[in-house]
C-alpha cells in the first residue's frame, strides 16, 4: 500500500476506532449489552466501509467530518452481521480477527441481543445526523439505502442465499448474486453514502455505485483467494473453513488461477466506472488497488 493511502487508511481507521464506543457508552442501557456491542466494535477490522464512505467524501473535495457518523453506522450493522455469521447456527466460528467470538465470551443470547441492538441503533444515529446543507429528503434517501442494502433485497438476502448454497455446485452467477448482496451492497451503499452527503449528481452517482458493485465483488473473490493461500496468522482465523465447509467459492469453480483472472476482470470493470466520474480518482483507485492487494 502506498504511504500517503496507508496514512489515510491509518488516520481514518483511528478516528472511527475512536467514534464508535463512544456512541455506544453514552447510550442508557444494560451494561451487558453495551459491553457486547463494544467487544465486537472494538475488535478490529480494516473499516473499508467507513473508508470508502470517507474517501469519496473527501474526492468531491468536501469535509469528511459529513460523514462520521454514518461511517459509523455502517460499521455497527456491519459488525453486527459477523456477529450473527459467527453464531453456531451459522458459521459456527470461534474467532474473530484473532479473537473469541461475542457468542463465546456473552453467550448465544446476548450476542444475538448485541448484533440486534446495534442493527437497530444504527438507523437510530443516521436518523439524528446534524449535517449541513444535508436535507431532509437527501437524509430519507441515506435511510433508505442503507436499510435496502442491509435487509432483504441485500446483506441478509445474500446470506440466505449463501446459507441456501452450501453443500451444492452454484455457478459462476449464482455466486456472483450472493456476493453482490452478501457483501457488495453494503460497500456499494458505502460509495453512494458518500456521494449523497457531498451533493453529486444522479448520473455521477450511478457510476460510482456500478464501481462500488465491481469493488464488492473484487472485495469477495480477493476473500476467497486468500482463504486458500492466505497466512492464518496474518488473517486472524483458520485459512481452508470455505472447502472444509463444502462451500462454493471462485477458486472451487474457476481454479485458483481462474479466480485471480476474474480479479483483474472485474477491477478493470470497477476503474472504468471510477473514472467516468468528474472528481479526485486518487483515493478511491488506491483503495480499489488495496483490496486485490491485501493479505488479510
Amino acid at each position: 500500500m502506498n504511504e500517503w493511502l496507508h496514512s489515510f487508511m491509518l488516520e481514518k481507521k483511528q478516528w472511527v476506532d475512536e467514534v464508535l464506543p463512544s456512541h455506544i457508552a453514552k447510550l442508557q442501557a444494560p451494561d451487558t449489552l453495551k459491553e457486547a456491542m463494544i467487544y465486537s466494535l472494538n475488535a478490529g477490522g480494516k473499516r473499508i466501509r467507513p473508508a470508502l464512505l470517507l474517501a469519496t467524501i473527501e474526492s468531491f473535495g468536501q469535509d469528511v467530518r459529513r460523514g462520521i457518523d454514518l461511517a459509523c453506522a455502517i460499521e455497527m450493522i456491519h459488525t453486527y452481521s459477523l456477529i450473527h455469521d459467527d453464531l453456531p447456527s451459522m458459521d459456527n466460528d470461534d474467532l474473530r480477527r484473532g479473537k473469541p467470538t461475542n457468542h463465546k465470551v456473552y453467550g448465544v443470547a446476548n450476542a444475538i441481543l448485541a448484533g440486534d441492538a446495534l442493527l437497530t441503533y444504527s438507523f437510530e444515529l443516521v436518523a439524528k445526523m446534524d449535517v449541513d446543507s444535508l436535507s431532509a429528503e437527501q437524509k430519507l434517501k441515506l435511510i433508505e439505502g442503507l436499510a435496502k442494502a442491509a435487509g432483504p433485497e441485500g446483506m441478509v438476502g445474500g446470506q440466505v442465499a449463501d446459507i441456501e448454497g452450501e453443500n451444492k455446485r452454484l455457478s459462476v452467477e449464482e455466486l456472483e448474486y450472493i456476493h453482490h448482496h452478501k457483501t457488495g451492497d453494503l460497500l456499494a451503499f458505502s460509495v453512494v453514502a458518500g456521494a449523497i452527503l457531498s451533493g453529486a449528481e444522479k448520473e455521477e452517482i450511478r457510476s460510482l455505485h456500478s464501481f462500488a458493485k465491481e469493488l464488492g465483488l473484487l472485495f469477495q473473490i480477493k476473500d476467497d483467494i486468500l482463504d486458500v493461500e492466505g497466512d492464518a496468522e496474518v488473517i486472524g482465523k483458520p485459512i481452508g473453513s470455505d472447502t472444509e465447509n463444502n462451500k462454493s467459492t471462485y477458486p472451487s469453480i474457476l481454479t485458483l488461477e481462474g479466480a485471480k483472472e476474474k480479479l483483474l476482470v472485474h477491477t478493470k470493470r470497477a476503474k472504468e466506472y471510477l473514472f467516468s466520474v468528474k472528481m479526485n480518482h486518487t483515493l478511491l483507485e488506491g483503495l480499489t488497488d488495496y483490496v486485490i492487494n491485501r493479505d488479510h
